[in-house]
This record gives C-alpha cells, structure tokens and sequence, in this order.
C-alpha cells in the first residue's frame, strides 16, 4: 500500500537490488547454520546413554504456560484496541493475536505477524467477520505507508505499537531484576548493569507518565497527534502509560514474560535438567532483544546458541539446553495454532 512517485531519479544500484532479494534466503541461511553449530556440538550417543529420564507431563505444563502468556498478550491488545474505539469482540482480537503470533513463526521478524494483525483488525465487523476482503488481500500483499495510510488503519499500527512496546518493558524490567539477582554469575558488572536497566526503566515511565498528567506536556502531545490524525489514540495510550495505569500494565507484561520462563524452565524440567530462575530471567530477556534483529526465522539457530551460552554459565549441561530449546520452539507453535482460524477463514 506504498505510494511511490513518478520520478526521474536513477534506479537502486544493482547490488543493492540483489541484496534485497537475497536476504530472505540468507536469513534462512543463518537460522540454519546457527541451529547447525548449536547442535553440532551434542553427543547424542552419550544423552542416549544416560540415564536422563524423560517425563512428558512437563510438556504439556509448558504448552498451558505458553498459550496462557499468548492470551494474555491478546487480552492486552484487544483491550487497547476497543479503547479507542474499534468495536470488535475481545476474543476476536485475542485470536487474531494468535494469529499474528503464527505468522510470526515463519517470518525472519515480528513485523509481519505485526502488520497481520494490524491491518486485519481495520477489516474485523461487530460480528467476527472480514469485510472487504478484496481490500483486505491487497493490503496485505503491499508494503505499508503509515504516513499515507487511512486515519483508522494508522491508529490500528499505533496500538500495536503501544501493546510492543509495553511487551519490551516487561522484558527489560524482568531482565534488569534476573541481573540484579543474579549478574554477579554472569560478570562482575552484572548487579551495576541490573540496577541500571531497572533505574532507566522506572524512569522512563514515570517520565512519560508525568508528561501524560501536566497539561502543557499533554497539550503538546495532543497537537502531534493532532497533526498526524491520530487523536483517537489518546485513550489507548492513556491506558497504557497513564498513572496508575503504568505500573498495572508493566506487572502485567512481567508476568506474561514470566510465563514464558515457567515455559522454558519446564522444557528444561521435561529433561530432568533444573536451572536458577535468575539464569532464565537474564537468558530469556536478553533472547528476546536478540530476536528483534532480522537475522534468523522465528529465533530459530539464535535461541539455541544464546540460551545454551548463558545456561553454561550456572553449569547447565548445553547438550540439554538445545534440546530444550528446540522443544520450547516446537512447543511456541503449537500454542499459536488456534491462530489459524483467521488464516482459513480467509481462504
């Protein structure tokens, strides 16, 4: 949905057309290799030898933790989004958070399941349905232009980016506190690094809270949305941000993550292998910027190296850490299938 004018200007340089199309398939390149040199390293003789016992129940309390923080992150959104005015039902923005989430898992970013959602939501009725779904489909195979986009498409994209960014609040806020805990094991700065993460977090929203609640700062606010049409994401961004909202909304996005590391913890367990909570509160957060870097499919490769590194560091066999870490992966599908009722009900 781009809007590009005519010029006379010279064409990209070759190279740079090339690299474009290649990097799709350099990604996939990279995933692999880096899921190659993660397992390259594993004697599957001497794990078959062992006398690890499996216990699947472990599993199966991965899978309730992972689905459980997916619809939580959905309920968020959904929330976001009827506050400022789309008139969806919750459930139907809860899944269509999943699907997104499933998009996710065959793209090299979140942007794609990002944009999914955000561009579906404009097309959701009252009723759960699609409309305009000619319209729909073209959107969906077009780039973006928020600067050109309509009002209710650029408002959708915002409270996606409210619902992100409240997301990596809670990473690095669980982040800062697993080194605060335990940074001392992953060096000598590790603590001074904690507190520094949380100091700067804390900060941060008490800034953007104040600037919300003063009425110059808010006026100020109000004229740049203003100026991009956008006013009506004042009430979501409110709720987001706003005291005493902030610190809601920040335990509620800690707890999501610490979902994931009940999920994580429990594939570990599934391998008779039990980890430090600080070692997974530092591994998991610090995997997460990671993966916002366009360098691998869905974390594939990069999970595996970086959990298995830092694990090392408590004595966590890195053997196990692979394992686990292919199991949490295949476990994060599995959880965001229900995510494919939108998907078929396009077709």
């Amino acid at each position: 949905m781009s809007l590009h004018s005519e010029s006379n200007s010279a064409p990209p340089a070759g190279w740079k057309a090339a690299l474009k199309r290649a990097w799709p398939t350099i990604r996939i390149l990279l995933s692999i290799g880096l899921l190659w040199k993660a397992t390259s390293g594993i004697d599957w003789h001497a794990i078959f030898e062992s006398e690890i016992q499996m216990e699947p129940l472990w599993f199966l309390v991965a899978l309730l933790s992972a689905t459980t923080a997916c619809f939580c992150g959905g309920c968020r959104w959904a929330l976001l989004m009827r506050k400022v005015g789309f008139q969806g039902r919750l459930r139907n923005y809860i899944l269509l958070y999943f699907t997104g989430a499933l998009v996710n898992q065959g793209l090299p970013s979140t942007l794609g399941g990002d944009s999914y959602r955000a561009i579906t939501a404009t097309h959701l009725d009252k009723s759960g349905g699609l409309t305009h779904q000619k319209e729909l489909d073209e959107e969906l195979h077009h780039s973006v232009d928020i600067e050109h986009a309509p009002p209710r498409l650029r408002l959708s994209f915002a409270m996606v980016l409210v619902d992100r960014l409240l997301g990596l609040a809670g990473n690095n806020l669980l982040g800062g506190l697993g080194l605060i805990i335990g940074g001392v094991t992953l060096a000598s700065w590790g603590r001074d690094l904690g507190y520094l993460v949380t100091g700067v977090m804390l900060l941060v929203g008490l800034f953007i809270a104040a600037g919300l609640a003063f009425k110059p700062t808010f006026n100020l606010f109000m004229k740049i949305l203003g100026r991009f049409q956008m006013d009506n994401a004042l009430p979501g961004i409110q709720l987001a941000f706003s005291w005493p909202y902030n610190v809601l909304q920040a335990l509620f996005a800690i707890g999501i993550h610490c979902l994931l590391i009940l999920t994580f913890f429990c594939c570990l367990r599934a391998y008779g292998v039990v980890a430090p909570i600080s070692s997974l509160m530092i591994g998991l957060p610090a995997l997460s910027l990671l993966l916002m870097l366009p360098i691998s499919i869905s974390g594939w490769g990069l999970r595996e190296a970086t959990l298995s590194s830092v694990l090392a560091l408590w004595g966590v066999n890195q053997s196990i850490t692979v394992l686990a870490s292919i199991s949490f992966g295949a476990i994060t599908v599995i959880s965001v299938l229900p995510g494919a009722y939108f998907l078929l009900k396009r077709k």
